[in-house]
């Protein structure tokens, strides 16, 4: 018998989070997919039949990308599926669904080789940007449970599903109602940063000024990414100005960067250093010309979520934290940043962490102060 809990979150991401119609063009990607998933996959494709929509399923077998990324040719390496093309340049939704039996396979891929692949996608990516800022294109990205997350987390697979559909709400009664309720909280929140021109971030790990003057606050209730419960905006390119060690390991194409810190002038990182792979930060931060840029400022707000993962997905949305995106932006937010990455890293802010926006004071130890 199907886990009820499988059910519930495939009539979130079909129902709630992309809003599935009559004729729409929906894409069921798993990358890469283990076959315990194969329930989710099945349900999501039996709701977005209900639908009305056309189902089409792009399934990667677990080690396709690894082994693509360690033996292709650069042209291979260059080379994009025009099936990819299609969805992300014409279809109405798209579903990622990721599935990992190893959390680390891409560690021993040469960056180099990682920033080949990137830098071929980088205008596919800025159109997928585009088009989902502009609602032609509505997504979400989830995870299965397996014992690789599961470990990452320094849990047992029983722990980590439990943890995974509560932060989804998917063991609730009327999960659906629990993600709108969000919303308006959400919004409540973003309200607050409506109109604000400069905000300062301080704490223990972080003294950093930057700007949000004419960008907006986006609230993030589900829509998206499952599990969410985030705000986030782009802040001005050039704005950028302080410090910040990061909390946690920053995870990014399989490499786990630790003791991160970063100094901004101007925008930009005129200062990386880590304790670990702290070569692979410094290419990274050479990917392209926006890479060394913030384009994304978000504020985790999802109270199921008070442990760190390893997995961004879940990691950003913890509550009481806060993170900074290097490189590309959202349009709908009004960043202007473009880049062929996005790597998000994390700081704990409810040990004395604080927000002030325009000198007043609106987020201290992890909490937005009510108004």
């Amino acid at each position: 018998m199907t886990d009820p809990r499988i059910l519930n979150l495939a009539k979130i991401l079909i129902r709630y989070s992309t809003r599935v119609q009559p004729g729409d063009r929906v894409a069921i990607r798993g990358f890469p997919l283990e076959p315990q998933a194969t329930p989710l996959v099945t349900e999501i494709y039996r709701e977005v039949l209900r639908a009305g929509g056309y189902p089409h399923t792009l399934i990667d077998l677990p080690g396709l990308r690894t082994l693509r990324m360690r033996e292709a040719s650069e042209e291979q390496l260059r080379y994009i599926s025009p099936f990819i093309c299609m969805v992300m340049e014409e279809f109405e939704v798209e579903i990622r669904l990721t599935s990992l039996s190893n959390t680390r396979s891409m560690s021993n891929v040469p960056p180099e080789r990682l920033n080949i692949v990137r830098e071929a996608y980088k205008e596919l990516v800025q159109t997928w940007f585009q088009r989902s800022a502009e609602g032609h294109l509505r997504w979400v990205a989830t995870r299965f449970p397996t014992n690789a997350l599961a470990q990452e987390a320094e849990m047992s697979l029983r722990e980590f599903e439990d943890f995974f559909y509560s932060s989804c709400f998917a063991d609730c009664e009327d999960p659906i109602g629990e993600w709108q309720a969000m919303r308006q909280e959400q919004e409540r929140i973003a309200q607050l940063l409506e109109g604000k021109r400069h905000l300062e971030l301080r704490g223990p790990d972080i003294d950093l000024r930057l700007s949000i003057e004419g960008r907006r606050f986006i609230p993030c209730a589900g829509e998206s990414n499952m599990p969410d419960g985030e705000i986030f905006t782009g802040p001005v390119e050039d704005s950028a100005d302080g410090w910040v060690r990061f909390s946690y390991p920053c995870i990014y194409q399989g490499y786990a960067v630790e003791g991160v810190e970063l100094k901004f002038e101007a925008g930009k990182v005129v200062e990386a250093r880590a304790q670990k792979n702290e070569a692979f930060l410094h290419q990274t931060l050479r990917a392209d010309a926006g890479a060394a840029y913030l384009g994304e400022l978000g504020i985790g707000t999802n109270p199921n979520i008070q442990t760190f993962t390893g997995v961004m997905l879940f990691d950003e949305k913890m509550a009481g934290t806060l993170h900074l995106a290097l490189g590309a932006g959202y349009p709908e937010s009004g960043s202007r940043n473009q880049s062929s990455i996005h790597w998000d890293m994390l700081v704990n802010m409810r040990e004395g962490g604080e927000i002030l926006a325009d000198g007043e004071r609106i987020y201290e130890s992890g909490k937005f102060l009510s108004k």
